[in-house]
């Protein structure tokens, strides 16, 4: 039997079955057809964020973020290098804090840009700001080992 991981769709949301094997970057959603990873990271409402959290079997790398926070667009060219150079190991999400305030409440986000690795549903770590533009593959290296 071929072992499959299942991947959220960062457009339409649903969820599609990938053989384990196969080469995540040139898959494509089963449902609308665009791909599963485009290499930058994903804004995603309260309600997405759960369906990815609850669906995908990768870990999620979510940034807390809002609009006017000077660090916030700081930390955000080296969260999308990030994306574009750790997908498909880890989904990148970005959280707008003033759009989603319930949301950062629950996980207890008091300051931004805050940074969480989601594994299996649950968060594995959690950071506030961005200490080095490499911190994103050593946290997956220790927190999400391939």
């Amino acid at each position: 039997m071929t072992e499959t991981v299942n991947i959220v769709c960062p457009h339409c949301d649903a969820t599609n079955r990938l053989p384990a094997a196969r080469d995540a970057r040139t898959a494509k959603c089963g449902r609308c057809a665009k791909p599963l990873f485009e290499g930058q990271p994903v804004s995603l409402s309260a309600a997405r964020f759960r369906k990815h959290l609850a669906h995908s079997q990768i870990p999620l790398v979510a940034d807390f973020w809002a609009a006017w926070c000077g660090p916030c667009r700081a930390v955000a060219p080296v969260f999308a290098k990030a994306a574009a150079d750790l997908e498909p190991r880890a989904r990148f999400v970005k959280i707008d804090v003033d759009a989603e305030p319930a949301l950062a409440q629950a996980y207890g986000v008091r300051g931004i840009p805050a940074l969480f690795l989601f594994k299996d549903g649950k968060v594995a770590a959690n950071q506030a700001g961005l200490p080095d533009p490499g911190f994103f593959r050593r946290w997956l290296d220790e927190h999400a080992p391939v």
